[in-house]
């Protein structure tokens, strides 16, 4: 058991793991700072554009196409 929290100490020095926490933070950044982007700039003039037409609730559904025999 030892030997494995030594391996993982020099694991984690190593800087894999503190590089791993750096890029989950950057990450979880650049989700909210996108979010903040669209809600406030990119969603109220496409509104105005369309009517304000609410789209939330709308989604596709792409169905699997029907082929003839023919073909």
């Amino acid at each position: 058991m030892k030997k494995f929290w030594n391996d993982f100490k020099a694991f984690a020095i190593k800087g894999n793991m503190i590089d791993l926490a750096i890029g989950v933070v950057i990450g979880a950044s650049f989700n909210k700072i996108i979010d903040a982007l669209v809600r406030g700039l990119i969603s109220p003039p496409l509104g105005y554009l369309t009517g304000g037409i609410d789209v939330s609730d709308k989604s596709w559904t792409i169905v699997e196409p029907l082929l003839d025999d023919a073909g």
